[in-house]
């Protein structure tokens, strides 16, 4: 009887075999259901074989084979072994986590049939001269659909709200479905813009490569990063094949989806992100996985997208930390697609203003490619006028300088937009006795509770536990608290109170919680509607906002005093990438900076926009201190009610590991940068080597012992090259 080696969402690092009744076939890459204990497991074929080490009475059968979808190709079955291996976690939920919801449950999955569109005969008879004007989207649609029947894609390209636009003319029966093929149309671009020299050396290099090949796209902020991407897309597409783009942020998707459909308006593009619904993001994956799609758009996740037609891989903003995924199968997503395209034999880009260090040492010593864009895309556009403001010798306002709030005076009554950044929401990141020193810390945790004035809250972002704002001091009964320190909420009341008339828009986690809401306040910036931008990191990338000429960065030093080495490079990066937003259009841009250390090589840097200089400073403090790029870690954290216990097993791990003798070097172990969390005691060990084979062959050695050791009442994770301290 043959025998299937199944991978099941399970913690064990193994297969499972079952055996295979007679008159059922299987064929790797299939779901399956199998009893597993007490339960039934969905599960996906590994491996056919003959036999099996198993005693035959434990062997059980198959009961059910699930042919509801493709089965996942030999392809995506490597790409998750090596993503199994490389990050030590277990090959069943490696396989599992990388599917859609639906695929991972033993419910039968009804596929919808892909709709296309016609007029009905009341549309086909309809005078568009005498359908209301108002109606423009509409419009639209009935006279594209004169021509011929279209796709909800083709549909879409039109306008953003034309799938709302459509149903309204289905209910009024203007337009009907029809399940009949669309004619095969040529590829259409719309070339609306002519390449820079720099684009096209670039967009030259990577069409002419042959093979697996990485290129380091590093473009100034504005320079037509995007406009790249689209000549290659344009490239593969022209030639049938599958364009796999990833960003870091869900709320970059969908702008970019709508600019990739106004330029390529009869191309299938889907998206792939965990803001879809179960059904949206199962019918996408199955479009991916048939060939359908031939842009594929989305976060690190989609990097597992099944794509028998790839032939382009295109990371944006490769620098960004959202690439890693922090818990479960600890990977980097950017990693990965490099060793997808490796994999597959073909080009990928990674693209950013300030690429990775990591990135960056691999172009500078040859292992990628590396393609500049030193120029802003738009002949009239500059790179902003960058300058720093000494804190300790000005005169402040609740953290907004006198200087800052002149120069957003000048622009509201120039009609233009300012930003000011600040990289905590709520008011006040800790509320404070002036009596006795009380802070507002977290009962759960190491941290501190911030201060939410608006619904007279104190939440803690760490475990989101919250309280009401006491009306006195808990410890002495004091009436005196006083918020210390600004959130986005305090820099929001500020500016009301000096500016009164002026239009200000916070965006942040706390504001952009509805569905809607961001692409509303993203459509009442692009209309000049608001005169004061105030914002986190949401607001620091991607976005194009031709009327904003003011960046106000506030408090930017605690970057300065973190024991992560990585801190001073995501400052940077972040301050850059929130620089670039002003003067993108033909109005010169200024970024004034806060900061009570204005000469600091940093600030210095930002000033003169020399990310070269400040990458090799970086790279060769590193190299002394011994920190990746040159060296590769791991880290083993662990978490538990008993601190003891946690530091038991972790003293254990070491000693395991040190008694492999092997070439790494193990530190001791410490307290995590936040030792306490929802109640749970934190602590960690780091495994750093001189190479990546090194470690890869002591985290081997060493897994047996680690399996061994006694975690009952741990949370227990490996993270291989950690981003996080």
């Amino acid at each position: 009887m043959p025998i299937v080696r199944v991978a099941l969402d399970v913690p064990l690092s193994t297969l499972f075999d079952y055996s295979v009744p007679e008159g059922i076939a299987v064929e790797i890459g299939l779901r399956v259901i199998v009893p597993f204990g007490r339960r039934q497991m969905v599960g996906v074929v590994m491996e056919c074989v003959t036999a099996t080490d198993v005693a035959p009475e434990r062997v059980k059968p198959v009961n059910q084979v699930l042919r509801d979808c493709a089965p996942l190709s030999a392809q995506l079955l490597n790409l998750l072994r090596f993503c199994s291996d490389y990050y030590r976690y277990p090959i069943g939920q490696t396989v599992l986590s990388a599917l859609p919801t639906r695929l991972r449950s033993d419910k039968p999955i009804v596929s919808k049939p892909i709709l296309n569109y016609r007029l009905s005969k009341n549309g086909a008879a309809l005078d568009l001269e005498s359908f209301p004007k108002r109606k423009v989207v509409q419009r639209r649609i009935l006279a594209r659909l004169a021509g011929q029947p279209c796709s909800l894609v083709q549909l879409k390209s039109l306008s953003p709200t034309a799938g709302i636009q459509l149903k309204a003319l289905l209910h009024e029966g203007y337009v009907e479905h029809c399940e009949e093929p669309l004619p095969s149309a040529e590829h259409v671009f719309d070339n609306a813009h002519t390449l820079t020299g720099e684009q096209q050396q670039a967009v030259n290099a990577v069409t002419a490569a042959q093979g697996f090949a990485c290129f380091l796209l590093h473009g100034i902020t504005g320079s037509g990063k995007t406009e790249v991407y689209v000549h290659l897309m344009h490239d593969v597409l022209r030639r049938g094949g599958q364009v796999l783009l990833l960003v870091p942020e869900i709320n970059l998707t969908p702008q970019l989806e709508n600019y990739f459909r106004s330029r390529f308006p009869d191309v299938n593009l889907i998206s792939l992100h965990s803001g879809l619904s179960e059904g949206e993001r199962l019918h996408n994956w199955q479009q991916a996985q048939l060939g359908a799609a031939q842009i594929v758009l989305g976060t690190r996740l989609s990097v597992f997208a099944e794509l028998p037609g790839l032939a382009l891989i295109i990371v944006d903003e490769e620098h960004d930390s959202s690439f890693k995924q922090q818990d479960g199968l600890r990977y980097s997503a950017r990693d990965v697609a490099v060793f997808r395209a490796n994999q597959c034999g073909i080009s990928i880009m990674l693209g950013s203003a300030t690429p990775s260090l990591e990135s960056y040492y691999n172009a500078q010593s040859g292992r990628y490619r590396m393609l500049k864009l030193t120029g802003r895309a738009l002949a009239e556009a500059r790179l902003p006028a960058v300058r720093s403001i000494n804190i300790t010798q000005t005169v402040m306002h609740h953290g907004i300088s006198e200087n800052l709030l002149h120069e957003i005076g000048q622009r509201i009554a120039r009609k233009e937009q300012s930003l000011l950044f600040i990289n905590r929401r709520g008011y006040a990141p800790v509320l404070m006795c002036t009596g006795c020193g009380w802070l507002s810390g977290c009962k759960h945790c190491a941290g501190k509770m911030v201060l939410h004035l608006k619904d007279q809250r104190l939440r803690c972002h760490h475990c989101g536990y919250q309280i009401r704002v006491p009306r006195a001091c808990p410890d002495c009964g004091s009436a005196d608290l006083i918020p210390v320190g600004s959130g986005t909420q305090r820099v929001e009341s500020v500016l009301q109170e000096r500016f009164p008339d002026a239009r200000i828009l916070r965006v942040d986690r706390d504001s952009t919680r509805n569905k809607r809401a961001w692409q509303t306040m993203r459509e009442q910036i692009h209309a000049n509607e608001v005169d004061i931008l105030v914002g986190t990191q949401m607001l620091a990338k991607g976005h194009d906002f031709p009327a904003l000429t003011l960046v106000g960065v506030l408090n930017p030093d605690s970057a300065l005093y973190s024991s992560d080495f990585r801190a001073p490079e995501k400052l940077f990066a972040q301050l850059v990438q929130v620089a670039g937003r002003a003067g993108r259009a033909d109005k010169p841009g200024e970024v004034i900076i806060q900061t009570a250390f204005p000469d600091h090589p940093l600030f210095r840097a930002l000033q003169t926009h020399d990310f070269e200089g400040w990458a090799v400073s970086q790279l060769a403090e590193r190299q002394m201190a011994g920190f990746p790029p040159f060296v590769y870690q791991a880290m083993l954290r662990a978490e538990g009610k008993e601190e003891s216990e946690v530091y038991a097993y972790l003293n254990q791990a070491r000693t395991a590991g040190i008694a492999l003798r092997q070439e790494v070097e193990i530190f001791g172990v410490v307290p995590a940068a936040l030792p306490r969390r929802a109640n749970h005691l934190r602590a960690q060990l780091l495994i750093q080597a001189a190479s990546r084979k090194s470690l890869q062959q002591f985290l081997r050695a060493w897994q047996p012992s680690l399996d061994s050791l006694e975690a009952k009442k741990l949370r227990c994770s490996l993270d291989i090259d950690p981003l996080e301290f």
